[in-house]
């Protein structure tokens, strides 16, 4: 997608042909940084801190750190070593895993002398199946965009959470490939942005992104979003998923089951798009089976964001000493989910429904 007119991707191989470039996140709006990775532990760092962040980026860096340690010790141990550190980097999105799997999968047959080559050509195609599956996603989204702004005059409201774009994949988004396409397409746009507390992706990133592609929108607190609804001034809510069960339970940023809810009750259509490699197969019920991962506290007790001078600060805006509670997800249950949008097509947010688009899927394996 464009920065400043420039296409990027949010990750890619530097011109040497074997250091990972990704865009640090936790510098955007203010600055766009990029990093040059050169080591498995720095890949996970880079989770970790969520300098890169988003159910499909996050495996795709995973398999280019599983390449990067094959590049400095392509032995058994040393794979089973970086497979299991990252695994162990963000505990909800299941794309993490299936990326590792993969690149387990087909590396440890080898023999150490072919698995460099082979670990970096993977982590390649992994990327660019990501930006086809994003565009898939985008199509048939668009359809959905399109009949929703047929229905009604001006412009089409779209509310959206956190960030599932381009920064959240490896290029067009999951939420937002529908977004940028019925733009491209000359559909009349408009993208409500919830600023998402408690780091703030949409207002950081989501509106940073649709403002670089020339995409109207406006950011607005998380909890003004139940209000528009009930004022009509939603028309579709879309968001992305770091886990959808095989039953359509959805695993999202903290704040999408409320949006859910506020959707359900104001008859506002509530999209999910989700790859085929966030759809978890292994678990049914998402409330009981999906671990929530918990974040530092500071999230939530300080905000970062720039001066009038445009210098970066970080400020307390807790009381010293309070106490916060930092759950980053939440579930949404497949009852209040309208549909969910695959690389495959639009589906009810159910077992038969998604199994019906994926009779060949697979199990995933435990790490």
């Amino acid at each position: 997608m464009n920065v400043a007119g420039v296409a990027y991707r949010s990750i890619w191989l530097d011109e040497d042909g074997w250091r990972v470039c990704i865009v640090d996140q936790t510098r955007l709006p203010y600055a766009f940084v990029t990093l040059r990775l050169s080591s498995p532990d720095e890949v996970a760092t880079a989770i970790r801190l969520m300098q890169v962040r988003g159910a499909p980026l996050i495996g795709a860096a995973a398999a280019y750190g599983v390449a990067l340690a094959m590049r400095l010790d392509p032995s058994d141990r040393s794979l089973v070593r970086a497979i299991r550190e990252l695994a162990g980097t963000r505990p909800t999105a299941v794309n993490l895993r299936w990326a590792l799997e993969r690149m387990r999968t087909s590396l440890a047959p080898l023999s150490e002398g072919n698995r460099k080559r082979a670990a970096y050509a993977l982590a390649g195609v992994l990327c660019d199946e990501d930006v086809e599956v994003n565009r898939a996603i985008g199509v048939h989204g668009l359809r959905l965009l399109r009949d929703a702004a047929g229905r009604r005059t001006g412009p089409l409201r779209i509310l959206t959470h956190c960030n599932a774009g381009w920064l959240a994949t490896v290029d067009w988004g999951t939420a937002t490939a529908p977004i940028y396409m019925a733009h491209d397409a000359g559909i009349d746009v408009h993208v409500w942005v919830d600023e998402t507390r408690p780091r703030n992706q949409g207002a950081r990133l989501t509106a940073w992104e649709l403002a670089q592609h020339g995409v109207p929108n406006t950011v607005l607190p998380d909890a003004a979003a139940a209000h528009l609804m009930q004022r009509g001034f939603v028309d579709v809510v879309l968001v992305g998923t770091d886990r959808t069960t095989a039953a359509g339970d959805v695993a999202n940023k903290i704040g999408t089951y409320p949006l859910a809810l506020a959707a359900m009750d104001n008859a506002v259509p509530f999209y999910v798009a989700a790859p085929s490699s966030s759809i978890d197969w292994t678990l049914e019920d998402g409330l009981a089976d999906v671990p929530i991962e918990e974040r530092d506290a500071r999230e939530v007790t300080h905000v970062t964001g720039a001066d009038e001078e445009g210098v970066e600060r970080t400020v307390r805006v807790t009381p010293p000493g309070t106490p916060a509670a930092n759950y980053a997800f939440d579930i949404t249950p497949a009852r209040i989910v309208t549909a969910i949008i695959t690389e495959r097509g639009v589906t009810p947010a159910t077992r038969a429904g998604l199994a019906a688009l994926f009779p060949d899927r697979r199990e995933h394996a435990p790490l």
